[in-house]
């Protein structure tokens, strides 16, 4: 289902099977992608939709503009990168520009009667990065924040922001974060010590190493994420 006009960036929404929406989870997609495109992926490795009874799906797609790690070429992401590894310089501007457009999808969502505690942000790539700036610094009482083959730079805003909350009695998002240990792109190395280094800052969650994987989704990545995301937003009943 396309998005209703309430949002300016084109958001694909799949509702809950069941009658009653009780959560929702925003997940978005690698640079270069669309909303579209990572819905298709998870209906490909799952051979159906990632749909559950209660929680509503929304896939935003990122807008055009040009990226300067592709030497300026127009590509749909969620904000810039001059160069991608762990000393890069994190461009805050157009990723606070970006969080507070994809706050818009935060604000509708708990207008239409969910609750922040029954709102989870997720992302491959890029989108997981996203991701993490919007939970850990824009969103603190969202449920959880899912990162899949997503890293921070060391002087991310999101660490800078943490350090200001880390002595206050503040509860954070739980975070599932998972990557490929051969992933090509975004070393695992680098995902390893962004949960670290946000676990040192208070985060609490769980690094999910998985073997032989690349820069990519597959089957089993997809299942565990319907998995986490069941867990942190179980059937109202189950509560």
């Amino acid at each position: 289902m396309a998005s209703p006009s309430v949002y300016q960036l084109s958001t694909h929404i799949i509702r809950q099977t069941g009658h009653k929406c009780t959560a929702s989870v925003i997940l978005l997609h690698g640079s270069g992608g669309t909303g579209d495109d990572l819905r298709d992926t998870f209906r490909y490795l799952l051979r159906e939709d990632l749909c559950f009874p209660h929680i509503r799906i929304l896939y935003p797609t990122a807008p055009v503009r040009p990226y300067s790690l592709a030497d300026g070429m127009p590509s749909s992401v969620w904000f810039d990168r001059v160069n991608l590894g762990l000393n890069s310089v994190e461009q805050k501007i157009s990723t606070d520009a970006m969080a507070k457009q994809l706050g818009q999808l935060v604000d509708a969502e708990v207008k239409s009667g969910i609750p922040l505690h029954r709102i989870v942000i997720g992302g491959f790539s890029m989108g997981g990065a996203m991701a993490l700036h919007l939970g850990y610094r824009f969103h603190k009482k969202i449920a959880g924040v899912i990162a899949i083959g997503s890293f921070l730079p060391n002087d991310s805003a999101v660490y800078q922001d943490l350090e200001q909350v880390k002595a206050a009695d503040t509860t954070l998002p739980l975070l599932t974060q998972i990557h490929g240990e051969a992933d090509e792109l975004v070393n695992f190395l680098w995902g390893r010590n962004t949960f670290d280094r946000l676990c040192s800052l208070g985060v609490k969650g769980e690094f999910t190493a998985v073997p032989n994987l690349g820069h990519f989704l597959n089957r089993t990545v997809t299942i565990s994420l319907r998995e986490k995301i069941l867990k942190l937003l179980p059937e109202e009943h189950s509560l």
